[in-house]
């Protein structure tokens, strides 16, 4: 298969096909490092980059294959975190000058369990610093610029996760969202960002373990291939007490399924926020799908007069909280 292939194959396939041994971890890998190569100098998505490391976990991972010793949902993916998570032995900077040469000594539980479920980290992904915004830049970095035309912006904070996943550099990703962080990226990128109920990605360690405002989740180019990554984020932990008890693993059956009677609340502008037209215009046509699938579809209109202001005010408190010391 021709690397430009492998690079946008979607994670469910990939996985399949390295347990099947008709593509090996080290083809996949040096597929993605090459397209790394080849397109990060004109966007800036990834900005840690450790293709050596990777390399040599792609091999391990092809010796345990030839053991029968594959383990994991995402066996043998390649992966760049948020720069705004922990990760042992790997530069986090928080896209500040403050941490420009902060080396963690542990790994943040969302890396823990990607690491546990078979990805391979190769490195970093873009934030603005301290991830504050919808736009991703920083005085470390600099601007990560959007795939489909580099003279706009990419949105953020997991800017630089949802262009390397455009550009083919990563079958999945991890971001975070505290207003908007995972979903608006993915939406100016075309790929997919969900943001999860506080809890369904447990968090540790965390400055506030009870706060809901920021939450952790998948990233992909396909709905298939972000809920084959929740399987293996999502579940509890006795160290988070907001942690769903429910485990990930519900999130790998498949999509396939009755949805009759399911309901959905559907809201064109959520009570009464501003929203550009065209975006309402494709809302209103995704609405037949749901239709389609047998679903009650009824008008919800939460108040949300007061939202901005409620989300000022947290989002303060949590900086404050986690960098207040500084």
């Amino acid at each position: 298969m021709p690397v430009s292939e492998l690079c946008f194959t979607p994670a469910t396939d990939l996985v399949r096909m390295i347990r099947s041994k008709d593509v090996s971890v080290t083809e996949v890998m040096k597929a993605h490092l090459a397209q790394v190569d080849r397109v990060n100098p004109a966007v800036n998505a990834i900005v840690t980059y450790h293709p050596d490391q990777a390399l040599d976990g792609a091999r391990k991972a092809d010796e345990a294959i030839a053991r029968n010793e594959a383990r994991g949902p995402l066996f043998g993916l390649p992966i760049a975190h948020k720069d705004l998570v922990l990760t042992k032995g790997v530069r986090t900077t928080y896209g500040s000058p403050i941490f420009r040469d902060f080396i963690p000594d542990q790994d943040e539980l969302i890396v823990e369990r990607l690491k546990k479920a078979g990805a391979i980290s190769f490195g970093k992904t873009n934030v603005p610093e301290f991830g504050a915004g919808s736009q991703t830049f920083n005085p470390v970095f600099g601007a990560t610029l959007n795939p489909y035309d580099t003279s706009r912006t990419c949105g953020g904070s997991s800017g630089g996760a949802a262009v390397a996943l455009a550009c083919g550099m990563l079958p999945i990703a991890d971001g975070s969202d505290m207003g908007g962080s995972l979903r608006n990226p993915a939406n100016f990128c075309n790929v997919v960002g969900l943001r999860c109920a506080p809890g369904r990605v447990p968090r540790w360690p965390s400055v506030n373990a009870w706060g809901k405002l920021s939450v952790q989740g998948p990233m992909a180019r396909t709905v298939a291939d972000a809920a084959l990554m929740l399987s293996a984020i999502a579940g509890p932990d006795p160290r988070a007490p907001l942690a769903v008890r429910e485990p990930g693993q519900t999130f790998a059956l498949p999509l396939e399924r009755d949805f009759t009677g399911t309901t959905v609340a559907w809201s064109m502008d959520f009570g009464g926020l501003p929203v550009d037209p065209e975006v309402t215009t494709a809302i209103e046509a995704g609405r037949g799908v749901f239709e389609d699938l047998g679903m009650a579809v009824k008008p919800g209109q939460p108040d949300f007069a007061e939202a901005d202001e409620v989300f000022k005010t947290l989002r303060a408190w949590s900086f404050i909280q986690g960098y207040g010391d500084l």
